[in-house]
């Protein structure tokens, strides 16, 4: 009885060690060669390189003599380590029944992939660029595979017009960082991008949907100047470039905004130039000034981009330059006598001139005038009219015979009713 319970033992331990064999082959290598993969806290399974599947071996710890298991284990090539945690990682080693060296294995544990953070920005209205970064460290060796697709347009009945096109992959610039451009986009068309991390563990895939027209950021302009207005102690010339990543097409322009401030002082002043320039009329006196300027789309399509490298300028002490003549000679003004009794001529001044200029021809104004004034007699006789015919249609409230009114016909006198016949 007791040999054929022993007998159905040896069974039972036999299927179970094919079992664990089957479930656990050794994994193909990923990375260098003779280093295993696995997850912390989880069971892992070694596997002797160099030795036939089956093969029973002996496992040891590099640098120790202890044995880590037996040949008479039953798991033939294979080291079984339960719940593994940072103590297990090292490099093992195993050797065959006659004590020749089999091979050996170094351990190193993390964790599977996460689905990485992907964003992506357009820096002009043709190329995008799309980075990410792991949403979790693994620990252990992760590429990854990038694609995109141009998505589908539903059609007014609610049907798709356009088929799918795609999946292109896109090419990480340079080979193995963590970014991708997509080249010759469309931009009233949207996208569906596919950053995949993949690792010894497994891979997970994060999918993001973008419009050229939302992740539109310009980089910043370039080749500011900032330069003094000669005779004005307030002002300051800026003058800036587009970006060269940004095409110059009259349908695709940028607009601009400017901040500036005096030096120690921490709050910027904002104007919305109109050009490529702006002339900045409230700067501090004597002070250096901080200067950038930022770009974004002429239509408001996609965000401000990052504020260009400041520059610096100070507004000029110096007296008003000299006028120079179309001709490119100063003009010089004749000289005369000096006159001991004549006083000298009064110097121009910097302010500027509270009344208001008048640029307008003389004859305008007189055309003007004589306009007013035709307008003037013409209201003048309408009034009269009116006040003419109000008085001559007025009732009269006595119960007499009424009085001829204004500009009634002229009636001889012997006609009226109830003169006497003289």
């Amino acid at each position: 009885m007791s040999s054929s319970c022993t007998g159905l033992s040896r069974v039972l331990v036999a299927v179970a060690t094919a079992l664990v064999s089957a479930a656990s082959s050794c994994p193909q290598a990923w990375g260098p060669p003779g280093v295993q993969y696995g997850q912390s806290g989880r069971s892992m399974t070694l596997c002797c390189p160099g030795v036939t599947a089956g093969v029973p071996v002996s496992w040891f710890r590099d640098g120790e003599t202890r044995l880590l298991q037996g040949p008479d284990s039953g798991l033939g090539h294979e080291l079984v380590l339960a719940l593994a945690d940072s103590t297990d990682e090292g490099t093992y080693i195993c050797r065959t029944l006659d004590g020749a060296l089999g091979g050996m294995v170094t351990l190193q544990l993390g964790y599977p992939p996460a689905r990485p953070v992907v964003s992506c920005r357009a820096a002009d209205y043709e190329n995008f660029s799309c980075t990410w970064s792991p949403s979790q460290v693994s620990g252990l060796p992760t590429r990854y595979l990038t694609s995109y697709r141009k998505k589908t347009v539903p059609g007014a009945d609610g049907q798709r017009v356009s088929p799918s096109t795609g999946p292109w992959p896109c090419p990480q610039d340079p080979p193995g960082a963590t970014r991708c451009v997509v080249h010759g986009a469309e931009f009233w068309s949207q996208y569906r991008i596919n950053v995949t991390e993949v690792n010894p563990l497994g891979a997970s895939t994060r999918l993001l949907d973008v419009s050229l027209q939302s992740i539109l950021r310009p980089d910043p302009p370039q080749g500011l100047r900032v330069e003094s207005v000669p005779g004005y102690p307030r002002r300051l010339r800026a003058s800036w470039m587009y970006p060269a990543s940004w095409p110059r097409q009259p349908h695709f322009l940028l607009k601009f905004r400017l901040q500036y401030r005096p030096v120690q002082h921490p709050a910027w002043s904002m104007v919305e130039p109109a050009g490529l320039e702006e002339v900045i009329t409230d700067a501090v006196a004597g002070l250096p000034h901080a200067v950038r300027v930022s770009a974004r789309d002429f239509l408001d399509a996609g965000t401000w981009s990052a504020w260009s490298p400041e520059a610096w300028g100070t507004p000029s002490t110096g007296p008003l330059p000299k006028e120079i003549p179309a001709g490119g000679k100063p003009y010089t003004q004749p000289k005369e006598n000096p006159q001991m009794d004549s006083p000298a001529p009064p110097r121009p001044s910097l302010l500027p001139d509270p009344r208001p200029l008048d640029h307008r021809d003389p004859l305008e104004q007189m055309a003007v005038l004589a306009s007013l004034g035709i307008f003037s007699c013409l209201g003048l006789a309408a009034g009269a009219l009116a006040l003419g015919l109000w008085l001559r249609l007025k009732p009269d409230g006595k119960d007499g015979p009424q009085k001829p009114g204004f500009l009634a016909p002229m009636i001889p006198v012997d006609k009226l009713p109830g003169a006497p016949n003289l």
